[in-house]
């Protein structure tokens, strides 16, 4: 995998602002091709930044009409949709990234489609690589939302999110 670094930057008014631009990242996500490749999305950000307001967004832009909750306590939150498999993950309460071995998390993230994984560093080296990852950060009115690539998948997804996202 070549690495292919492309930054977007948003800000971001208000709540509505974020899940409009959540919804549009997963309208143009990537279709999955024929070798079964997750697209993992790292959210980082402090308490309150709005990572499962972002999450919310994209799994209910995709078909999802039931609650979005945080899986802060439950650490996974499955979504099964009619053709595709999201895993939402909060990592905030692990103790140790080799807990994620006893979770399956490596099985999980293979047998997903979309894996949304908020508070990525709380799993160290036992995560896979992301396609994406979203920082968001509390500005003085809003948030600003920044997301790299991390491989060419990546690269093209911001592009399209960038073509179609009007602020």
């Amino acid at each position: 995998m070549t690495e292919q670094a492309f930054n977007l930057t948003f800000e971001l008014a208000d709540e509505a602002q974020s899940l409009q631009l959540a919804q549009c990242f997963a309208l143009q996500r990537p279709i999955s091709q024929t070798n079964h490749t997750s697209l993992v999305v790292f959210l980082k950000g402090d308490l309150g930044a709005g990572k499962t307001t972002f999450s919310r967004g994209f799994i209910q832009a995709l078909g999802h009409t039931g609650k979005v909750k945080s899986p802060t306590y439950t650490l996974i939150e499955p979504y099964q949709l009619e053709n595709l498999t999201i895993t939402h993950m909060d990592l905030y309460r692990l103790s140790d990234p080799e807990e994620l071995d006893y979770l399956g998390v490596d099985e999980l993230v293979q047998h997903s489609d979309i894996c949304l994984i908020e508070w990525p560093e709380r799993g160290a080296n036992m995560l896979p690589v992301p396609t994406i990852t979203i920082s968001i950060k509390h500005r003085a009115s809003g948030r600003e939302l920044h997301a790299q690539s991390h491989c060419e998948i990546g690269q093209r997804w911001l592009q399209a999110v960038q073509s179609h996202f009007s602020s």
